[in-house]
């Protein structure tokens, strides 16, 4: 077998998507989105997507790049995917050295990636030297079957108004806000700021598998108090892509109700299986899921290594 790692090419975004979805399948992952990513990545991000080649078929991947958007420099990431008819080739150890190889050039400190917890990734990855970080939950709803609490708009708390994020296509700078502030208080291992205007337009609002009929909003007296974020591949799967209150709102109930009407969008147009995944100490966001009727589907470790260590 001759394999080879290599720079992706336009060519490649359905055997790409095809091998995340193989590696991870309970991600939205689409050519378009793939595609998507590599041409409109922030030139700070430093993004570059490895593909691995086995006589000439698309095995693996890796997207490599920096946290530009981190509040400590020097972190860097290398999300690897390989087919699962295609592990024990060799083909995930070629695209992690090479990405380790560029990151280092790049001057980062450190790296990151996430890992499935199942005894062949774990083992992988600290062969590799890294280190096992914070865990994130992926839970899955039946939504075709699921039964989903009533809305009863009677019943909202004074002053809340359900919208969608088609309803501020005009000036949604109100969402960028809501986004940037839920988002820096997200738990994880690395740790966000909010993006420039212009680049969260770009990365998060022009997001090919961002389904804005399907996001929810809370709008309280007219201020956006919450919200919950859906991602569709338009096959029948939706994924929450976030959901949050702002701090000033919080405690009132808010993200439940808008994952709530989400969620019912999200039936109503046809979906039939929804994701979501949290940080593992994410205890309000593990509650609301379970009160859906979420069960757990995957749990993931971010694996993290010094580079030159």
């Amino acid at each position: 077998m001759t394999l080879i790692v290599r720079d992706f090419r336009a060519a490649d975004a359905e055997a790409v998507a095809e091998v995340r979805r193989s590696a991870f399948p309970y991600l939205v992952t689409t050519p378009e989105t793939v595609a998507w990513t590599v041409a409109s990545a922030p030139p700070e991000r430093q993004y570059r997507l490895l593909v691995a080649e086995a006589d000439g078929r698309v095995v693996g991947s890796c997207a490599t790049g920096v946290f530009h958007d981190s509040s400590d420099p020097g972190q860097a990431f290398a999300e690897t995917a390989v087919r699962v008819d295609a592990r024990g080739t060799g083909a995930g150890s070629a695209l992690v050295s090479a990405a380790e190889e560029r990151l280092a050039g790049l001057g980062a400190a450190q790296v990151s990636a996430w890992a499935r917890d199942e005894p062949r990734s774990v083992t992988f990855a600290e062969r590799r030297g890294y280190r096992r970080g914070r865990s994130s939950r992926v839970q899955r709803l039946d939504l075709a079957g699921a039964a989903l609490p009533p809305l009863d708009r009677q019943a909202f708390p004074g002053g809340v108004e359900l919208r969608t994020a088609a309803d501020f296509a005009d000036d949604p700078r109100p969402l960028y806000e809501a986004d940037a502030e839920c988002t820096e208080d997200e738990p994880g291992d690395v740790q966000f700021v909010g993006p420039p205007y212009a680049e969260w337009l770009a990365v998060i609002w022009e997001h090919p598998a961002l389904d804005r009929e399907l996001t929810t909003v809370a709008v309280v007296d007219g201020a956006v108090a919450a919200f919950s974020l859906a991602h569709t591949d338009r096959r029948g799967r939706y994924w929450s892509g976030m959901t949050g209150t702002l701090r000033a709102f919080r405690g009132r109930g808010l993200a439940k109700l808008a994952k709530n009407d989400s969620l019912h969008r999200a039936r109503a147009a046809g979906c039939v299986e929804a994701f979501t995944s949290n940080d593992g100490g994410n205890e309000p966001m593990l509650a609301v899921n379970k009160w859906f009727g979420y069960v757990p589907a995957a749990t993931q470790w971010r694996y993290i290594r010094e580079l030159g260590a």
